[in-house]
C-alpha cells in the first residue's frame, strides 16, 4: 500500500484514486492483508475488508460514512466506529472492488485506506503532525491577538485614540483569517458535509459560532457604526479555537491508546518472511504469498506469519495473543505454533500447515474487527438522542438572540454564539464508545475477546452463571484415577500389567488411551499383529508367561467381561489377556485358550487448576451457580461438591440445558451460560450473555458473545469486573454531560458565558470524558475503584 499511502499529503483533503492507486489497492495479493472472503450462501463469496478512516471528529461522521459505503452497488453490509476510525464493509466481487469503496468514503469528505500495519502508523503520524500545526497556528495567532486586544481591556477613557484602536482592530482581523482558514478548516468542512448528506453534525453549531463571530467582529472593523457596532471578540474567537483544538487532539490521542490494545491484536503478521528453497537457501518474500508446505525461518524478535510445525530448532514463543498467558512456552521439533505469536529466543524453521482465513490468528482478528467496529445498542440509543438535541441547540440559539434583541441588542449575537458553542453534545456522544473500546482492549489484552460490545452492559444484570462440565469447568483429559487387578497372569506382577496396557494404549488416539498411556513412562512392551477395532478397543499379541498370548485392551465386552459385571461409575478400560480355560476354572477344562479380563483402569477428569477460585470469585460477586452435564450423576455430583456448587444436574440432553435455562429466565433472572461443545451451541444461543472457552468447538463460539482465549475460569471474575467498571465509568460520563449542560446552557443565557469560556467548557467536557473512560486501561485497577 506505499503507492496509496504517498499519494496522499492531507488525510482530511482526500483526493481521487489516480489509476496506479486503485491498481494497487484492488490487487488480490494487496487485499489478503485486509481483505478476508466469506461465502455469500449461494455458491460464491464475498469480501471484508478492513479501512482505516480519518477526518472523523464525532459520531454523527460514523453514519455519514456508513451512508455513503450503502449507496454504492454491490455494498452488502457497513460498519463504522468513530471511535475506532474504522469500517468493516461486506462486498461483492462480481458487482465493486476496494477502489470503488475508498472513493464513495472520499466522495463524501473523509480519507479512507486500507487498514494495514503500516498505512495505520503513517495515516496516525501524518493526522498528529496536522492537528499540531493546526493547533500551533490558532495558539500563536491568539496570542498575537491577546497582545493586540489587551490595550483596549487595560486603557482608561481617553488613553488610546480611535485611529490606534481601529488599528489594533485591523491587526487582529488580519490574524484571524489564519485561524478561519486553516486552523478552523475541519470544523467548517464537517459542517458542510453534514449540511450536504441533509444531516446535522456535531461540527455544525461550532461552524456557526465561528463564523457568526468572524463576520460580526470583522462587520465591527471595517463599520463600527453598523448594526454589529463597534465591540470585536477576535480574541474570544481564536482562543476558543486554540482550546478547542487543543482538547481535540488530546482526545485523538486517547482515543488512540484506547484502541490500541485491540488494535496491537491485529498488527502481529510480519510483512515479509524468509523463505526456504530445497537447498536451504533463504530468501525474503511477501507473507502473502506463502503457500502451505513451505519452510521458513522465524528469527528471534520475528513473529510467526502462519500456523505451522517447527521442523528445527528450539525456542521460547509467546503465546500471550491466543491464551492470555504471559510466560513463555517451549518449542522445539514436531511442535505446533500459531501465526501471531513471537518468537523469543532462537531461530527456528517451521513448515507452513495453514494461511489466512484457516490460522487461529485470522479468527481472531475477525473478532476483533467486530469489536473495533460494533455500536452497542445504548450508544446507538445516545447517537439518536444527539441527533434532536441539536436541532434543540439551534433552536434555542434562536430563541437567545431573539430574547435578547429586546433585552441588549448589542450582547444579542454573543450569548447566541455562547448558547452554540457551549451545548455542543461531543461529551455526550463520546462518554460511552471511548470507554466500551478501552475496556474491549484491557480484555483483550488478558486474552478475553468481546464479540458483542452489549454483553458488558448485560453482564452487570446477570444473577445466574450456568456451567457445562466436561470441557468447561474440567479439562479436555483425563488423569488414571485407580488401576485394579482382577485375574492373576502367571509371571506378570502389577507393575507389568501397567506396561503391557500402557504399550497397548500407545497405539491408540482414544482418550481413554492417551490419557493411560501418559499415566506413567514406559519401556515398549513388544507387540505384534495390532489391529485397532473402531469403537472397541485394540488388539495384538504379546509374549506373556513365556509363550505369545492375544491381549486387548478397550471396552468390558471386547476385553471378555460378562455382562452380568456391575461396571465402574468412572470411565474406565479393561486389559484382557488370553489364557487357558483349565488355568482360569471357565470352559471345559480342554485347555482351550480364551480372552480373561485381568485389569480395569479407572479415570477421572481433570478439573482445570483456577476453576474452584474462579468459581469461588463469582460466588463471592453474589452470583448464583449451576451445573449442568450430560455426564453420569455420581460424576456430576462429585465436580459440584469440589466446586462448592450447589444446583447440580446431570445426564443433561442438549434440549434439557436449554430448558433449564429458559426455566431460569422465566423467572425473571438474568442468566450467563459457560459452555465449549458443539452440543451447547444451543443454550449459548438463548442465554442473555454466552461464553465459550479458547478451545471450544467453533460452532460454540460462533454463538458466545464473549470468548475466553486463556481457557482461564478465573478470568471470568475478571470478565465481571471490568464490564461492572465500564458500565458505572459510562454512567459517570453520561451524568457528567448531563450535568455539565444542566449548568452551562442557563450560565449562557443569561449572557454571564462569554464565547471563549463557552468553547473552553465544551472542549474540556469532551477531555474529561475521555480520560475518565481511560481509567479502564489502568493496569492492577482496584475493583470497587469506579464503583459508582
Amino acid at each position: 500500500m506505499s503507492t496509496l499511502a504517498s499519494a496522499t499529503p492531507s488525510p482530511i483533503a482526500a483526493p481521487a484514486l489516480s489509476p496506479t492507486q486503485a491498481a494497487a489497492v484492488n490487487d488480490a495479493q494487496q487485499q489478503a492483508a485486509y481483505t478476508q472472503w466469506i461465502d455469500d450462501g449461494q455458491g460464491g463469496e464475498l469480501g471484508q475488508s478492513r479501512l482505516l478512516l480519518s477526518g472523523m471528529h464525532c459520531t454523527a461522521c460514523a453514519g455519514l460514512i456508513e451512508d455513503a459505503l450503502c449507496r454504492v452497488e454491490g455494498v452488502q453490509a457497513a460498519e463504522v466506529s468513530g471511535a475506532a476510525q474504522r469500517a468493516v464493509v461486506t462486498w461483492d466481487p462480481k458487482r465493486t472492488q476496494v477502489s470503488t469503496l475508498i472513493e464513495a468514503v472520499r466522495r463524501a469528505g473523509y480519507g479512507a485506506f486500507p487498514d494495514t500495519g503500516a498505512q495505520a502508523v503513517a495515516l496516525a503520524t501524518r493526522e498528529t503532525r496536522q492537528s499540531i500545526w493546526r493547533l500551533f497556528v490558532a495558539a500563536f495567532c491568539m496570542m498575537q491577538v491577546m497582545m493586540y486586544a489587551t490595550p483596549a481591556y487595560v486603557a482608561g477613557p481617553g488613553d488610546i485614540t480611535p485611529d490606534m484602536l481601529q488599528l489594533l482592530n485591523w491587526a487582529s482581523w488580519v490574524l484571524s483569517i489564519p485561524v478561519i482558514v486553516f486552523a478552523a478548516g475541519p470544523f467548517f468542512r464537517g459542517a458542510w458535509r453534514g449540511l450536504r448528506e441533509r444531516r446535522i453534525s456535531m461540527d455544525l453549531p461550532v461552524a456557526l459560532g465561528i463564523a457568526v463571530t468572524f463576520v460580526a467582529s470583522s462587520a465591527a472593523t471595517f463599520n463600527p457604526g453598523g448594526i454589529f457596532g463597534s465591540e470585536v471578540y477576535f480574541d474570544s474567537l481564536t482562543m476558543f479555537v486554540s482550546f478547542l483544538f487543543a482538547a481535540r487532539v488530546l482526545e485523538a490521542r486517547a482515543r488512540q491508546r484506547a484502541a490500541q490494545s485491540l488494535d496491537g491484536v491485529m498488527r502481529r503478521l510480519p510483512d515479509a518472511v524468509e523463505r526456504l528453497d530445497a537447498q536451504g537457501q533463504g530468501e525474503l518474500v511477501p507473507a502473502s504469498v506463502l503457500a502451505v508446505g513451505d519452510r521458513v525461518r522465524v528469527h528471534a524478535g520475528q513473529a510467526f506469519a502462519a500456523d505451522g510445525c517447527v521442523v528445527e530448532g528450539r525456542t521460547l514463543v509467546d503465546e500471550a495473543m491466543l491464551s492470555g498467558e504471559s510466560r513463555p512456552v517451549d518449542r522445539t521439533v514436531g511442535d505446533e505454533v500459531s501465526a501471531g505469536c513471537i518468537n523469543l529466543s532462537a531461530p527456528v524453521v517451521m513448515q507452513v500447515l495453514q494461511l489466512g482465513a484457516q490460522t487461529r490468528y485470522q479468527r481472531i482478528v475477525s473478532l476483533v474487527e467486530r469489536a473495533l467496529t460494533e455500536r452497542p445498542a445504548f450508544i446507538l440509543a445516545t447517537d439518536r438522542i444527539a441527533g434532536p438535541f441539536l436541532w434543540a441547540v439551534l433552536a434555542l440559539a434562536t430563541l437567545a438572540w431573539g430574547a435578547w434583541m429586546f433585552i441588549d441588542p448589542s450582547r444579542a449575537l454573543w450569548v447566541a454564539v455562547s448558547v452554540l458553542i457551549v451545548t455542543c453534545p461531543c461529551a455526550l456522544s463520546l462518554g460511552a464508545p471511548v470507554a466500551l473500546l478501552a475496556s474491549a482492549g484491557e480484555l483483550a489484552r488478558r486474552g478475553i475477546l468481546v464479540q458483542r460490545l452489549d454483553a458488558l452492559e448485560i453482564l452487570t444484570r446477570v444473577q445466574d452463571v450456568v456451567f457445562d462440565k466436561t470441557g468447561t469447568v474440567t479439562e479436555d483429559r483425563l488423569t488414571l484415577a485407580e488401576t485394579r487387578v482382577l485375574q492373576p497372569v502367571p509371571d506378570l506382577d502389577r507393575a507389568s500389567l501397567e506396561r503391557l496396557a500402557r504399550s497397548l494404549a500407545q497405539q491408540s488416539r482414544h482418550p481413554l488411551s492417551r490419557a493411560l498411556a501418559l499415566s506413567a513412562p514406559t519401556s515398549g512392551w513388544t507387540l505384534e499383529a495390532v489391529t485397532e477395532q473402531p469403537g472397541q478397543g485394540m488388539d495384538a499379541l504379546a509374549q506373556v508367561g513365556g509363550r505369545m498370548r492375544r491381549v486387548r485392551l478397550g471396552g468390558p465386552g471386547w476385553c471378555g467381561v460378562a455382562p452380568e459385571v456391575d461396571l465402574p461409575a468412572r470411565p474406565a478400560v479393561w486389559l484382557g489377556v488370553e489364557q487357558d480355560a483349565a488355568a482360569t476354572g471357565d470352559g471345559d477344562g480342554d485347555g482351550t485358550p480364551c480372552l480373561v479380563p485381568v485389569a480395569v483402569f479407572e479415570f477421572d477428569e481433570v478439573l482445570r487448576p483456577d476453576a474452584i477460585s474462579g468459581v469461588a470469585g463469582l460466588a463471592r460477586a453474589g452470583l448464583s451457580l449451576h451445573l449442568f452435564s450430560g455426564d453420569q450423576t455420581a460424576s456430576v455430583e462429585a465436580m459440584a461438591r469440589r466446586l462448592g456448587i450447589a444446583d447440580a444436574r446431570a445426564r443433561c440432553t442438549p434440549q434439557d440445558k436449554l430448558a433449564g435455562v429458559e426455566a431460569l429466565q422465566g423467572a425473571g433472572r438474568v442468566v450467563a451460560m459457560v459452555g465449549d461443545g458443539i452440543n451447547d451451541a444451543p443454550v449459548l444461543a438463548r442465554a442473555d450473555v454466552s461464553i465459550a472457552l479458547g478451545t471450544a468447538a467453533a460452532l460454540a463460539q460462533a454463538r458466545a458473545d464473549v470468548i475466553v482465549l486463556s481457557d482461564r475460569i478465573e478470568d471470568l471474575p475478571v470478565l465481571l469486573d471490568t464490564a461492572r467498571r465500564t458500565v458505572a465509568i459510562v454512567r459517570q460520563n453520561l451524568r457528567w454531560s448531563l450535568t455539565y449542560n444542566a449548568a452551562s446552557v442557563p450560565l449562557a443565557l443569561v449572557g454571564w458565558l462569554p464565547p471563549w469560556l463557552a468553547g473552553l467548557g465544551m472542549a474540556l467536557s469532551s477531555l474529561v470524558v475521555v480520560l475518565n473512560a481511560l481509567r479502564l486501561t489502568r493496569r492492577n485497577a482496584s475493583p470497587t475503584a469506579d464503583k459508582a
